[in-house]
């Protein structure tokens, strides 16, 4: 039995991790952290991991950024293996998860579906056989409340693209710009609405012809799943930084 808390226990995403795994039976819940502390489950949460009950096997984090440093001191003090799945990290942030990843093992990934990380290697070998003929574009679309801009995923496939001898630079707005497109960027491009879950889509734009990679997310249940996998592959592991390659490899 695999005991698990859930960070951000009480957002949408934490509901809907708790609902995945209350249909398992190799898994329990044991505990969640929340800035809201009402429980809807037969589990106590708490404001911070210091004051979980007990201590779980693995934490599931899909929260916000400002949990982050309250997770790495408990993880490290308590080797309790991290999932973190929380999008809008800093460059300084993700500099702490690497580094704490030499002391506790921490699954990181902005995205934890298994059609997204496919999408990922697709780009980056459609970059690597187009070259300088084409211009890529990213645009990804998402519900009116999710907070960061441009999405974690987004960033994700910029760099994958991004892992060549010659570098892009990534372009966010061009409305203040006039002149042409140089071919060195990506352009990334937000778009916020509705309830839509999550869309993706790079642009590979040439003369006379357009080729489209588009991932759709119809439900925030592939997230759940795949952060639920992260989990039961993550404890398994020696202490190292894991992403969504060595799940799927």
């Amino acid at each position: 039995m695999l005991r698990i808390v859930i960070c951000g226990a009480n957002g949408k995403m934490g509901k809907v991790i708790y609902n995945c795994l209350a249909s398992r039976d190799n898994f329990e819940v044991i505990g969640g952290i929340d800035i809201d502390t009402n429980s809807y489950a037969d589990f106590q949460i708490v404001k911070s991991a210091n004051e979980l009950p007990e201590t779980p096997d693995v934490i599931i984090d899909y929260s916000h950024p400002n949990s982050l440093n309250d997770l790495l001191s408990y993880a490290k003090s308590m080797h309790t293996p991290l999932v973190l799945a929380t999008t809008g990290y800093d460059n300084e942030q993700i500099a702490f998860v690497k580094k704490a990843s030499s002391i506790v093992p921490i699954f990181f990934s902005w995205n934890m579906s298994l059609g997204i990380n496919l999408l990922l290697s697709l780009s980056k070998k459609a970059a690597s056989v187009l070259g300088d003929d084409f211009d890529i574009e990213i645009v990804e679309k998402h519900h009116n409340q999710k907070l960061d801009a441009p999405s974690g995923t987004a960033l994700m496939l910029a760099d994958a693209i991004n892992d060549t001898d010659k570098p892009y630079r990534y372009e966010y707005d061009r409305h203040s710009k006039r002149g042409k497109r140089p071919n060195n960027e990506i352009g990334i491009h937000s778009v916020r609405g509705g309830t839509i879950v999550g869309e993706h889509e790079v642009l590979f734009a040439g003369r006379d012809e357009i080729i489209s990679l588009k991932h759709i997310a119809n439900s925030k249940e592939i997230f759940a799943v795949g952060s639920i996998n992260a989990a039961a592959f993550l404890v398994k592991q020696e202490n190292g930084l894991y992403t969504m390659d060595e799940l799927v490899s």
